[in-house]
């Protein structure tokens, strides 16, 4: 690989080119070997537990020394317990059901041809992430469960980190005998990589971003390959009129400030003016140590918060702020997620059964929830293990992403001589 670190596109046609060969052995490899390998990986985490840390600790201060915000030192941060949370998503993934080789649907034409549709893998998958260096981990797994060949490429904050989960998973896969150029990891810090990656038509079948705003929009900006993406997580809760006042109080404050930076975190609170209890509401956030920005109304009801600005409906703040509205009901609060939403995971909180089947049916987001917390928008909590990303889009996949998102089906025909009249 080094002759060609100095040129970005032959590193990617090296890579893809080994990527799609180790695709092809995937595709023959059985279930029961691939949650082998993905258990493997797994162990080989937690035995190099203290590796990971110590590179983890040079990323952390290198970071620091950067000047980066606590919400990216926090996406950035690995204890052992967050290793042994990785290991044990591992572990959920490879004991999934495989969605390789699963019958979506059999039909028989009039003519006598049985027709059926099968899961498959997608093939090569590129992803491109930053910070959070459990992406390169968890990627990595449900690829190989997915009988995918992955490309990895992370952000140069998390780099030393990057490197030692993909020298242990890669060690475990090889050692049992699965192909090592299944998981790959771009190690260089050269941006023009990114660039070469996203036009990489034929070597790559889908780029999944995995970041912030700016790099997800290049991504799906400048992509000659099919890319499975989210922008932003402008996530809502509702509070409706009909709303159990402790309920509401706990699941405001948990969606907000559980992890201010992960993409479920809650970024606005819209309050019904029906709703007799949004003080308690306002003071438990304040209390926890979240910045409200608020309009005038929010303001009196709660001294302690700010007014809001016109971009603060539109801000994924991934950090201790939240915008907070009163509204006149559900069809409001509807009408705001509609404008200001991002399509990722709105909440209401209501007693009323009626207007939470309404809400649920008329946002138009991936994931809608009623009386939970958005911070539940998580593969792990929706029993998939590990996740890829959550996407918002409308095509193939929507939601947190894991094994079946990472297939595309293919139709079989069985005939017994048919010929086209």
């Amino acid at each position: 690989m080094h002759g060609t670190a100095h040129d970005p596109r032959a590193l990617v046609a090296q890579l893809g080119k080994r990527a799609r060969a180790a695709s092809i052995q995937l595709a023959r490899i059985s279930t029961p070997r691939k949650s082998e390998g993905v258990l493997a990986a797994a162990a080989a985490l937690r035995d190099a537990s203290d590796l990971i840390l110590a590179a983890n600790a040079k990323d952390l201060d290198a970071g620091a020394a950067k000047g980066l915000t606590l919400a990216m030192i926090d996406r950035l941060r690995l204890t052992a317990e967050r290793i042994e949370s990785i290991a044990k998503g591992l572990e959920t993934v490879a004991y999934l059901r495989d969605p390789v080789g699963m019958v979506i649907d059999e039909t028989i034409r009039p003519n006598g041809l049985k027709l059926t549709r099968l899961r498959v893998p997608l093939g090569v998958i590129g992803i491109i992430y930053e910070s959070r260096p459990n992406v390169t981990a968890d990627a990595a797994a449900l690829c190989l469960k997915s009988g995918n060949a992955v490309i990895l490429r992370g952000g140069s904050e998390a780099r030393e980190s990057n490197q030692a989960i993909h020298a242990a998973m890669v060690g475990a896969i090889s050692r049992i005998g699965l192909p090592e150029d299944s998981i790959q990891f771009v190690d260089t810090p050269d941006r023009a990589v990114v660039g070469a990656m996203l036009e990489a038509a034929g070597l790559i079948d889908m780029i999944i971003p995995r970041g912030g705003k700016s790099l997800v929009s290049r991504v799906q900006a400048d992509a000659r390959v099919p890319v499975l993406a989210h922008l932003d997580g402008l996530c809502h809760t509702y509070i409706d009129g009909a709303a159990d006042p402790d309920k509401a109080r706990e699941i405001a404050v948990n969606a907000k400030m559980r992890r201010t930076g992960i993409c479920g975190a809650m970024e606005t609170l819209l309050i019904d003016r029906a709703y007799p209890h949004p003080r308690s509401v306002l003071a438990a956030l304040v209390d926890a140590g979240c910045e409200l920005r608020g309009t005038p109304e929010i303001v009196a009801l709660e001294p302690r918060a700010k007014l809001a600005g016109d971009a603060d409906w539109d801000t994924e703040y991934l950090d201790s702020i939240c915008a907070v509205s009163l509204v006149d009901g559900l069809d409001a609060a509807v009408a705001h997620i509609g404008q200001h939403g991002s399509s990722h995971t709105d909440a209401i909180i209501t007693e009323d059964l009626m207007a939470a089947e309404t809400f649920l049916a008329v946002v138009d987001s991936a994931i809608v929830m009623h009386n939970a917390s958005t911070q539940f928008a998580d593969g792990g909590e929706f029993g998939l293990g590990a996740e890829i990303g959550i996407a918002t889009g409308r095509l193939h996949a929507r939601g947190p992403v894991a094994l079946e998102g990472l297939t595309t089906y293919k139709w079989v025909v069985r005939g017994t001589g048919q010929a086209r009249p």
